[in-house]
């Protein structure tokens, strides 16, 4: 009986952690340099909010971004979840109030492609989203790039259904990335905004200084030494679930997420704001 007891305080006290890493984030910052740079810039990044909460009307993420005071926010998909149904309300004013204080740069997750494709069940959504957003002043980068400034040129990529299958992971073709948005910007410093972490190799290749990616919510459980444990596609201790990573002089950010969906667990995982500081060098 004692030990039917002390496994049912334990999953409580899982539980309500969990809960409470849910509701609550970190702002982690992430610093990297390039001779491209002609000053020094900061960029928010946000992904996979999935109708997340942080206070009414996200009042405590809004304060934390102000408190940063950043040149841009950059969106990397997922701001809501689209499954049954898909209800935009929240992602759009949340979105709408950040345009009205900074430049937003959106690119796409799977959630927002996944309302374009299938319009027999979610009518049209996506281009209701996508109208508002443009009205507002966003920057919607769907298979489309934006120069942000002189030396900064930002390209949003809608990654196919395929790539997201579970059990049956899939490479990415060489040329897939350069067929969608042409080629890489090699004299302003190059971000692509690409939501699945798991091709960083054609990323690099195609050119991306800096790719920022999301999807894998840090692994759902992160264990020490191990690292995330489970992405959306089951596979388990993939390297890229989180954190900064290089491949041959480029770099990748993967953001923990601000949001669950199916899997509404985060355990010595919590929610995450990611601030990028680009110095000049």
């Amino acid at each position: 009986m004692w030990m039917w007891i002390a496994a049912a305080a334990a999953a409580a006290g899982l539980w309500c952690r969990s809960w409470y890493e849910r509701k609550t984030f970190t702002t982690e910052v992430y610093e990297l340099k390039s001779e491209k740079l002609k000053r020094d810039r900061t960029f928010v990044f946000l992904t996979d909010l999935h109708d997340n909460c942080f206070g009414p009307h996200q009042r405590r993420l809004i304060a934390a971004i102000d408190r940063v005071r950043p040149d841009g926010v950059l969106i990397g998909g997922d701001m809501m979840v689209v499954k049954k149904r898909a209800d935009i309300d929240a992602a759009l004013f949340f979105v709408k109030e950040l345009a009205k204080r900074y430049p937003v740069y959106y690119g796409n997750g799977n959630h927002e492609i996944r309302m374009n494709r299938d319009r027999g069940r979610y009518g049209d959504s996506y281009d209701r989203y996508t109208a508002e957003l443009r009205r507002a002043g966003v920057r919607y980068l769907s298979d489309e790039s934006a120069e942000a400034c002189e030396d900064i040129r930002i390209s949003g990529l809608n990654i196919d259904q395929r790539f997201y299958r579970k059990f049956t992971p899939v490479s990415m073709e060489p040329d897939y990335i350069a067929g969608k948005l042409g080629k890489a910007d090699e004299r302003r410093y190059q971000i692509l905004l690409a939501h699945s972490p798991r091709f960083l190799s054609a990323y690099a290749e195609w050119g991306a200084d800096l790719t920022l990616a999301g999807h894998y919510h840090g692994g759902t459980i992160w264990l020490p030494f191990l690292g995330g444990l489970m992405t959306p596609q089951f596979e388990f201790f993939q390297k890229c679930c989180a954190g900064l990573l290089e491949e041959k002089g480029r770099f990748m950010v993967a953001g923990r997420g601000l949001g669950t969906h199916s899997v509404n667990i985060r355990l010595n995982n919590p929610s995450q704001l990611v601030v990028i500081k680009l110095k000049a060098e």
